[in-house]
Parts: structure tokens; sequence; C-alpha cells
């Protein structure tokens, strides 16, 4: 009476045992992607405080070094205040002696952004145009600087919108110019060396006395009529006597890059 819910038993048994290993591969890779899923989350999160903990180790920094950088930094501020305290002395004095000698003051430059929009070609090195002309008040024989500061040229034919600039090298932009460390004058003029290199001009009409030296800086001295005094125009690179030893030549390395020109200021009066 018990035989046939046996026979029934066995066969249901060993039909699930068959489904079983048939199934296996699938079941098993199904069941280790659910397994997987649920602890996902909580190895994301364990990745994300490791993560935490090693940029906030980072950031850690020993109070010792903190005390030193803080104790560096008001002895820096303290030199720095003596500085511009020493600075407007220096200013002060300059406005009596100024007043004393009956000489001007310098006024601040007034400038306006240009953008370069051509070159002419005949002259690549030697001139540029700009987006200036005499709708925004250039004239000719303006200074023109880079944007660090340094010499660019002066304004030549000036258009209605457009203007010519003359850069610095050019044999129609001689330049009067000062040795800053030996306030020793000259006059800027094309290279005869190597007049194909034009990042290099020759610094001329320098005593045979002068006291020089390679790195030297050369600014504009204000005496030509047309640049203001303290334009940086370059540095010097050598020197040497020329005319049986009458007269000194340098060369001098212009500080600004004419292959890389994209925008000047243009100083107005």
């Amino acid at each position: 009476m018990f035989k046939r819910p046996l026979y029934i038993f066995c066969v249901l048994a060993l039909l699930l045992v068959v489904l079983i290993l048939v199934l296996q591969t699938t079941l098993g890779t199904r069941m280790k992607l659910a397994i997987g899923g649920l602890f996902l989350p909580l190895f994301g999160l364990s990745s994300a405080v490791d993560s935490g903990m090693e940029k906030a180790g980072d950031r850690v920094v020993p109070r010792s070094v903190l005390v030193k950088e803080l104790s560096d930094m008001r002895r820096e501020n303290d030199r720095l205040r003596i500085l511009g305290r020493q600075a407007q002395e220096v200013f002060l004095e300059n406005q009596r002696l100024r007043i004393m000698l009956g000489r001007p003051e310098q006024m601040p430059w007034k400038v306006r952004a240009a953008r370069v929009v051509g070159r002419d070609p005949a002259n690549w090195w030697h001139m540029i145009h700009i987006d200036l002309g005499s709708r925004d008040g250039v004239t000719n024989s303006m200074p023109v600087i880079a944007p660090d500061g340094s010499l660019v040229g002066r304004v030549g034919d000036v258009g209605h919108a457009r203007s010519q600039v003359i850069l610095v090298g050019d044999p129609n932009c001689p330049v009067s110019v000062l040795i800053q460390e030996t306030r020793e004058h000259g006059v800027i003029a094309p290279s005869s060396i190597n007049p194909f290199d034009q990042s290099i001009v020759e610094l001329g009409y320098l005593s045979r006395n002068s006291i020089l030296r390679p790195d030297q800086i050369v600014v504009t001295s204000g005496k030509g009529g047309i640049f203001p005094s303290g334009i940086l125009v370059g540095r010097i690179i050598d020197f040497q006597s020329v005319d049986q030893g009458l007269y000194t030549t340098a060369r001098v390395k212009l500080a600004m890059a004419i292959s890389r020109i994209e925008e000047v200021w243009v100083i107005q009066p």
C-alpha cells in the first residue's frame, strides 16, 4: 500500500538531482551575482572610507611643522612691513627732492589694450598690426609694451581702426636706454653680428670705461622723447670693445618674445 508513493518520491528526487546537475553552472553563477550584488554597496562604502582616510591622512600635518610655518610667515610679514615703511620713506624723500630741484613728478602711465591682428610678410620680425587706430585716440610714435611690461616698439602708421607697430630692433625704432645697475646710457640698434636673430639687439654709444657684466638689466632712459623711463628692454649677454677700444658695444637679449606676441598695451598721454 505504501510502495506507490515511495516510487513517486524516488522519481521526483531523481529528477531534482538531474535538474540540479544540468543547471549547476548557470545556477551557481546567478547565486554568486546575487550575493555579490548584496555585498557590493558594502565594498564600495569600504573603498570610499579607505580613500577618505588616506586623503585625511595626507592633509594632517604635524603640529611642529605648522608652528614653524606660522613662525616663518610672521617673520616674512614683519620683513615686508619694514620694507614697506622704508619704501614709503624713499617715496617721501623723492618727492621732497623733486620739489627742491624743481623737477616734475613722473606721471603714471595710461595704457590701452590692443590685439595683434596681423603681420607684414615682408617685415615679419620688424612690424605688427594692432586693432586700435585714430578713432581710439592712437597717434604716431606712441610707445607699445607687452603684457609683462617689456618694450615692444612704437606706433608707426595710424589708420582709422588699425595701426602699425614698429618693433624694437628695427632701424626705424631707435631706443634711448640705460643700464639699470650702473646708470650708463646708450642707444638700442639692430644687431650687426647676427641680423637673423631678431631677439638680439646691440647697445651702442657706451663708454670704453663702462662697467659691464652679463645679465645686467637694460631699461628705457626717458631721454629719447618717445619712451617713458623705466620700461624693461632686456638683459646684457656679452660686450666687446670696438674701433681700437674707443668705445664699447654690448649685445642685449630682448625681454619680449616677438613670435609669441598676441596682445599689447599702447601707452597714451
